[in-house]
């Protein structure tokens, strides 16, 4: 506890350094255009093909991925995916043969994440879902972190699930989500881009965990000694992903708790509808698009937003929407609500996901497609 009391400390200095860097951003943001430029371009993300340009991220990185060993420990693999501001490969403990994940940021970024990332991974380490990171360090032009190598992510999987998740499915991901976040929100930070894929699902034994990660942008809501709240600002740029968003950060308020857990409320809807009203929107720029979508998610009533799902989907969003900025949210209060349906309903809490069934139909129907073949090969008919 004190390490994480120590590195929390440190991690003031790169926080508050973060907001006078932001805040006068925004300061020239406001001059010239609110969004689409700047900082903007940084916070503003949106999930996909909505997601703003970051000059920071840098893009695939020109590595010789044979010859880079980070740490003299790891080898670097191929590219597996992209995180807040950089690239993610697979890599290999020369030693062990363990895999683990290489996340690489370009030391020539605008605006380095790296560092303040790894630091908050120390702090939250410990928790259920929180990977551990394993090395951190600069090699060449890189600044790297070195950490567990987990699985898919719940946007991976709700892909492979044909884009919809049954109600069992996301009532049991509801549990463990509020509880990684609750978590985090313990730690004294806000992740600030929840979305769905930023939790990935563990590897192995684990393979029913949900784990949260992309701590990019994070950020300290309340001292961890005294829990003075941080103030409460408005006209501040969006923050996070645009489709998740919660009302009051369209607005330009500054984000607390309450916004994680907003965020969440319309991640399950997204799981439970194969959609959000307010996706796909056109717009000419950035700017517009943002605004179009916040319009459309004021204008749509939470009643019509979770018509057809149980009426705890309703009072979820209430509540999280009624919430003060400083309020500490009830968690148990919402996982409650959000178990109410599950026990109707008669499920278990049995682990067995809409994605545990595909994948186990799929290996049957391979299984018997090969079975004839092996077994009556002898008996087939040559068409005359």
């Amino acid at each position: 506890m004190p390490n994480n009391l120590e590195a929390s400390n440190n991690l003031v200095g790169i926080d508050k350094s973060r907001e006078r860097m932001r805040s006068s951003k925004e300061q020239s943001a406001k001059r010239t255009s609110k969004v689409g430029q700047s900082s903007k371009d940084r916070e503003g993300r949106d999930g996909g093909k909505d997601r703003a340009p970051s000059s920071s991220q840098g893009g695939n990185y020109a590595l010789n991925q044979h010859e880079l060993r980070v740490g003299n420990k790891y080898r670097l693999g191929r590219r597996i995916g992209s995180g807040s501001f950089g690239d993610i490969y697979l890599g290999t403990n020369i030693q062990t043969g363990d895999e683990v994940a290489i996340k690489l940021e370009t030391i020539r970024t605008k605006h380095p994440q790296l560092l303040y990332e790894s630091k908050l991974y120390k702090i939250l380490q410990g928790g259920v879902g929180i990977p551990t990171v394993r090395w951190y360090g600069i090699e060449g032009d890189y600044n790297i972190m070195v950490m567990d190598l987990l699985g898919p992510s719940l946007e991976d999987l709700f892909n492979f699930c044909n884009r919809r998740f049954s109600l069992k499915t996301v009532l049991m991901l509801a549990d463990q989500l509020l509880r990684r976040i609750e978590y985090v929100h313990t730690r004294s930070f806000i992740h600030r881009d929840i979305k769905p894929d930023n939790f990935l699902m563990g590897l192995g034994k684990n393979a029913n965990q949900v784990n949260i990660i992309d701590f990019g942008l994070a950020k300290k809501y309340r001292d961890p000694r005294s829990h003075q709240h941080i103030p409460y600002r408005e006209d501040k740029n969006l923050t996070g992903t645009a489709r998740y968003a919660s009302i009051n950060t369209h607005l330009g308020i500054e984000q607390s708790r309450r916004d994680d857990l907003e965020s969440l409320g319309y991640v399950l809807l997204y799981f439970l509808r194969g959609s959000l009203p307010w996706q796909g929107l056109k717009a000419a720029t950035k700017k517009q698009k943002y605004e179009k979508i916040s319009e459309r998610k004021m204008a749509t009533p939470i009643e019509v937003l979770c018509k057809e799902f149980p009426k705890e989907f309703v009072s979820y969003l209430h509540y999280c929407r009624c919430l003060r900025f400083d309020d500490k949210p009830d968690y148990n209060y919402l996982r409650n609500l959000l178990r109410e349906p599950f026990i109707r309903a008669g499920y278990e809490y049995d682990y067995v996901f809409d994605w545990t069934i595909l994948k186990f139909q799929q290996q049957v129907a391979s299984s018997s497609r090969l079975k004839p073949n092996e077994e009556s090969g002898k008996d087939e008919k040559t068409p005359a």
